[in-house]
């Protein structure tokens, strides 16, 4: 294999890995947040505050720098030995310079952009504790039904009983206090909110 041949392979290799990252890439569609729907005053629940992971770094080693590296090397490199007629050693310490420059800049936009603190999942998004939701299918006393709530932007179902065994029925407004298997327990906002302004009278 001569030296255009490689830097060839080397081009072909990592433009194709890269295109193929980006196509991927490009069907993966973000949930819009439309809103948060916790209830502020957790009973017996608190969450903390979620800040960016400062801790958190990322390799510059990974999958998108290594084939950008490819790319670059192996098209620099042929075009310099190819139509340049460069010898093996000075193509070759121009191509892997070009090549550590192209992913290098792919690892900073990367790094600026795509990875920004914002997409960071935050734990509190999946936590059910709180929510509020809508009773979809009656709860029968001491029995089951099922509520619709909405949670990271998306509007999900769950099999709920009441807290204390009382019937609640369809379309009330619940808010979730506990999940235990599989289920959903649920009270009436009304009566939490009740509880709550009774609390605040009474401090006051």
């Amino acid at each position: 294999m001569t030296w255009p041949d490689f830097y060839l392979t080397c081009f072909l290799l990592g433009f194709s890995l890269s295109l193929v990252s980006f196509l991927l890439g490009a069907f993966h569609l973000h949930g819009f947040h439309l809103f948060h729907g916790h209830v502020a005053p957790h009973a017996g629940h608190a969450h903390g505050v979620h800040g960016p992971r400062s801790g958190a770094s990322v390799s510059p080693f990974n999958f998108a720098t290594i084939t950008a590296f490819l790319a670059w090397f192996g098209g620099t490199g042929y075009l310099v030995t190819r139509y340049g007629g460069w010898l093996a050693i000075p193509a070759l310490a121009i191509a892997v310079l070009t090549g550590v420059s192209g992913a290098a800049l792919v690892f900073w936009f990367m790094a600026r952009v795509l990875w920004s603190p914002d997409e960071n999942l935050d734990p509190d998004d999946y936590d059910l504790i709180g929510l509020i939701g809508v009773v979809s299918s009656s709860i029968r006393e001491g029995g089951t039904g099922e509520i619709l709530f909405p949670q990271a932007g998306a509007r999900r179902t769950a099999g709920a009983r009441s807290e204390n065994g009382q019937a609640i029925a369809r379309g009330v407004e619940v808010v979730i206090t506990q999940y235990k298997n599989g289920l959903v327990h649920v009270r009436p906002w009304a009566e939490l909110s009740g509880e709550h302004d009774r609390e605040l009278t009474a401090q006051g």
